[in-house]
């Protein structure tokens, strides 16, 4: 059976995203790497994960890319970034980016080299807006933050997919899935909790990859489905 494999919130450690990858869990043809967003910001090399996770595609085995809260971020700011070319756009505040630079988003635009977001490379835009909101498998859901279970369809919500920090559970509603999420940093131990409890319907897998210097954080994780094998791979960026 192909093994699938799930890491949550990169921000921006592209270091530490190879090791874990190409060190660690060493992906083989057939296999499945699922990434729940957050690949941006905080960290110094949003560029660099960026370039390295498109890169995947011409590997022999399957990637698949959920939208995390960051990301949603950065376009929202991009949609009130003014035009440098038309007379005095450059008046008009960007509240959007301030709330995101409040949030490490300056670190992305420092790894792009820029100030402006429109000049970020169209392309690098283009993947970040065709990022999916969550992955349904026959025993899990995977989405970045979680899902909306006050609504009748929790997955018509896609804003709770990218920023909810608190759900309860309705498990009739989603086939009895386990979801499989990240967002909201926990401690390496809630983690392996997570994974040993048969009642719980929910792994929550980010570690705080940027919080190097707090117990119990600060490592990049990656969890395999079928064999319920957690990795976790020290920061190597910060």
């Amino acid at each position: 059976m192909a093994n699938r494999w799930v890491i949550p919130d990169i921000h921006a450690c592209s270091k530490t995203l190879k090791q874990l990858i190409e060190v660690q869990i060493k992906p083989q043809k057939g296999d499945c790497l699922y990434f729940l967003g957050d690949y941006i910001d905080r960290g110094p090399d949003s560029k660099g994960v960026i370039d390295y996770l498109i890169s995947l595609k011409d590997r022999d085995f399957e990637s698949h890319f959920l939208m995390g809260n960051h990301e949603d971020y950065l376009l929202k700011a991009l949609e009130q970034e003014p035009d440098p070319k038309k007379l005095f756009s450059f008046r008009k505040k960007n509240r959007q980016k301030e709330a995101w630079f409040a949030h490490g988003g300056e670190t992305c635009m420092k790894s792009f080299g820029e100030e402006n977001l429109n000049n970020i490379p169209s392309n690098y835009i283009d993947w970040i807006k065709s990022l999916k909101h969550y992955i349904l498998l026959d025993d899990f859901v995977l989405v970045h933050a979680g899902l909306n279970f006050e609504n009748e369809d929790p997955f018509e919500d896609k804003i709770n997919m990218l920023w909810t920090r608190d759900f309860k559970i309705k498990p009739s509603k989603i086939n009895h899935r386990t979801i499989v999420h990240g967002h909201v940093p926990v401690h390496i131990d809630f983690i392996n909790l997570c994974i040993g409890k048969k009642d719980y319907h929910f792994i929550d897998l980010d570690n705080g990859v940027y919080m190097k210097n707090k117990e119990g954080f600060g490592t990049l994780t990656a969890y395999e489905l079928n064999s319920k094998t957690l990795l976790t791979q020290d920061n190597l960026d910060l």
